[in-house]
């Protein structure tokens, strides 16, 4: 959660935020799921069912969260059971017994994560935010956050993210539904399927770029050999454009390298590993 203004305010909304939404779904809840950083979680039960009630922080990045996962309708990912846009608020199946796949071995994650992207990359339409207009936001924002952050690694990175940017961004390539922070965490162990994913932040683009955040997941191991493995896997399970794949796996990975006027060091040490190779 963000410390700042607009983040306490929020927090000061959520409990007559969760009583509304306990009085529209008869909702009884308890303590919000552990780890929860931008929005908050609780296990719920409405009408004898389990579910789980999720208050969003408002932000860009999950404005259709809703509609991405009306469209997969539980195909790879929790089922959208109802909401209430005017309280940020969803209410979805709750994954049972939610164990996340960052706690397995990469043996088994890395083709669990690489059959979700298959799963999750779906034809759509509809008020999704595209690709092409998220790499130029990139592009365009990037050089100032990094000087902001105190120009906290070499310039050259930077440089050669802003160039794929402007090249892969095609908006005849902007075809498919994609969960762009698909990674062991957002990905729980369920019942009525035995992975899905949560959290989608969705764009409309290519598969090719859904596989960024797999690539530098650390839980999957965070060494270059590492790195490069997850990358020529998912390729090679997906059929992907490979010149594209790690395009996008490196100018996504710096682009959310800086996070307010902080570095994330391993996406960093990613992105040099993907240059270097």
């Amino acid at each position: 959660m963000r410390d700042d203004h607009e983040a306490r305010a929020w927090l000061r909304s959520v409990p007559g935020v969760l009583d509304e939404a306990c009085a529209k779904w008869s909702l009884t809840v308890d303590s919000p799921f552990e780890g929860s950083h931008v929005s908050l979680v609780f296990p719920a039960i409405a009408g004898g069912e389990a579910v789980a009630l999720k208050i969003q922080f408002p932000h860009r990045e999950s404005d259709h969260e809703a509609a991405a996962l009306r469209a997969w309708d539980g195909g790879g990912a929790v089922r959208l059971i109802d909401e209430a846009p005017e309280l940020h608020t969803l209410l979805l199946e709750r994954c049972d017994p939610g164990t996340p796949l960052a706690d397995v071995g990469p043996e088994t994650s890395l083709p669990v994560l690489a059959d979700l992207v298959r799963q999750l990359s779906i034809p759509a339409d509809g008020p999704f935010v595209r690709l092409t207009d998220e790499a130029k936001r990139w592009a365009e924002q990037l050089p100032s956050r990094w000087e902001r952050a105190g120009r906290p690694f070499e310039s050259s990175l930077v440089d050669r993210a802003i160039d794929l940017l402007g090249s892969l961004a095609d908006p005849q390539r902007d075809r498919v539904l994609v969960h762009q922070d698909l990674h062991g965490k957002n990905v729980l162990r369920a019942r009525r399927q035995h992975w899905l994913a949560i959290d989608p932040k969705p764009l409309l683009g290519e598969v090719e770029f859904a596989i960024a955040p797999i690539v530098r997941s650390h839980e999957l191991g965070h060494s270059q050999p590492a790195v490069l493995h997850q990358l020529s896997t998912l390729v090679d399970a997906l059929g992907l454009d490979a010149s594209r794949a790690w395009g996008w796996c490196f100018a996504q990975t710096v682009a959310w390298s800086i996070s307010g006027d902080s570095v994330l060091p391993r996406h960093v040490e990613v992105a040099r590993w993907l240059l270097a190779a």
